[in-house]
């Protein structure tokens, strides 16, 4: 273990001394992060060197982001339980029986919920719901299933306190999955978050055309594309957190950053950048990801004592990793003006191409990279485009065309993005408010995602422009409670506090609406 300064150790303390003091955290809040600084302050990983100039530095410099997951991970960043063999089955050590009817299955879940850790403490995914209750849907009519549906997920919003949280439902119309989709429209609530698996020709209009009216009132479901998840992960998959694909049964062990734009900050020109400055950053964030990876399997303990690992709701050898990249738009734009040449991302097919060319180098560099507790994806990480963070300033999330910069027409945004979405079996999406008069033809969203998905874009995102739940990048909040916050107020949710920080300096609210 490396020893830490006492200025580090000070620095500490004043944040601690912050976080009880703090008049908008509410008591969960101020647990969950005075755990983040008692986890900040161990050392335990053999750490690559180089690594500590490109993560431990400013915004305006960092080239690698570790996305607050600590020195000594306790548990994996992103966990998939099996709830399926767990309706099955039950489970020796919460007690619990196989349910028997809808009461006993949602009030089963909702325990089995409060058991699943994450980077979030709170459950990042909380299953098929639609698969999972469609079996305890007879002898309940819909009216009274309705109600329990309302129950169950007003408890999960109200007690599940972040909006990484996410249900899957389709891609086949059921009747569990209909009256959720009702449930939600009705309650507009933010947690869980909510995606249809859509496929063309298995997935019935009608039901497709109900999850638009719901994503229309509460900014849910979004859309994934169905086909293309599972030829690249099996039937076998899941969305979870904010649009990441992962294994059933197993999740992520950790996710990390590059932010490209600082990484073109660094070289001299394209050719620099391609050769040296991004190569160097590759290798670097891959082993630091090999560090976090083998102490979680070798050290940590906690796939041989956690229950879930015990009793078979995950598998050690279901997991993977998430190599994360921001920024791509102002990375293109910065080395393009390095070399006196003009075009912006979005809108010159050179400033795409540039683009391209360096997802495939880093594609390339990750096809070659090896971790031998990634066997779920061929002993490979997957990429992902992420999302954002609050205090990302002037950093575009994945490989989206900056908001404020959006092409007049969708159908050549559109075009853009289908050029990028492919690398990414761990996430990728884009948002698009729309204008409420869509609400009279609900067709024009369904239409924009069959287009979208002949074209091979991955997961679409729609909210109504006077929508009170939005969509901030991979997450969704109220703009009620930002606003309370803002004023200084408590509010229930942690993801809150992030919607209102990118609302700030992402400008999440000046979207171009369609």
């Amino acid at each position: 273990m490396r020893d830490i300064s006492m200025e580090r150790v000070n620095a500490t303390r004043e944040q601690i001394l912050e976080i009880i003091k703090s008049p908008t955290l509410t008591h969960e809040q101020k647990l969950t992060n005075l755990a983040n600084q008692a986890d900040s302050l161990m050392e335990v990983l053999d750490l690559p060197e180089g690594l500590d100039e490109l993560l431990n530095t400013d915004i305006e410099t960092k080239c690698i982001c570790d996305l607050s997951e600590g020195h000594a991970p306790v548990r994996p960043r992103y966990i998939v339980p099996d709830y399926a063999k767990f309706m099955k089955e039950g489970c020796s050590f919460l007690q619990l029986p196989p349910p028997t009817d809808l009461l006993e299955a949602l009030n089963d879940l909702l325990i089995f919920y409060k058991h699943v850790p994450s980077v979030t403490n709170y459950p990042v995914y909380v299953g098929q719901l639609d698969e999972l209750l469609e079996p305890f849907m007879d002898g309940v009519d819909d009216e009274q299933a309705k109600k329990l549906l309302k129950m169950f997920m007003t408890h999960v919003d109200r007690t599940v306190l972040d909006s990484f949280s996410h249900a899957d439902i389709g891609p086949k119309a059921t009747r569990a999955g209909r009256l959720l989709l009702e449930v939600e429209a009705e309650l507009e609530n933010a947690v869980p978050n909510l995606t249809l698996k859509y496929e063309e020709g298995v997935t019935d209009d009608d039901f497709a055309l109900a999850a638009v009216n719901c994503a229309l009132h509460s900014a849910k479901p979004s859309f994934a594309n169905h086909a293309m998840f599972k030829k690249e992960l099996t039937e076998n998959y899941v969305i979870a957190s904010c649009y990441n694909g992962l294994p059933l049964g197993g999740g992520s062990y950790t996710l990390c950053r590059l932010i490209l734009g600082n990484i073109a900050k660094r070289a001299k020109n394209i050719q620099d950048f391609k050769e040296n400055q991004l190569p160097y950053v590759l290798d670097i964030m891959a082993r630091y990801m090999d560090a976090r990876i083998k102490f979680e399997v070798e050290e940590s303990g906690f796939f041989e004592n956690n229950f879930l690992a015990k009793e078979g709701f995950i598998h050690r050898d279901r997991f993977t990793a998430m190599f994360g990249m921001v920024g791509m738009a102002e990375c293109v734009n910065i080395l393009l003006e390095k070399e006196g040449k003009e075009g912006r991302f979005g809108h010159d097919k050179a400033a795409d191409d540039l683009g391209v060319e360096i997802m495939e180098i880093i594609k390339d560099f990750n096809d070659h990279h090896v971790n031998p507790y990634c066997e779920v994806t061929g002993g490979h990480f997957l990429l992902h485009a992420q999302v954002g963070l609050a205090d990302d300033v002037n950093v575009t999330p994945g490989t989206r065309i900056p908001i404020g910069e959006e092409p007049e027409e969708l159908v050549d945004q559109l075009l853009v993005l289908s050029r990028f979405h492919k690398y990414f079996p761990s996430g990728t999406g884009d948002i698009f408010p729309i204008d409420i008069t869509v609400h009279k033809n609900p067709e024009f969203v369904l239409d924009i995602v069959k287009g979208a998905f002949r074209k091979d874009l991955r997961y679409l995102s729609f909210y109504s422009s006077d929508s009170d739940v939005i969509r901030v990048t991979g997450y969704l909040v109220k703009r009620s409670e930002m606003e309370k916050l803002d004023q200084g107020k408590a509010v229930l949710q942690n993801t809150t506090g992030l919607g209102l920080g990118a609302s700030k300096n992402g400008h999440i609210l000046e979207r171009k609406v369609r």
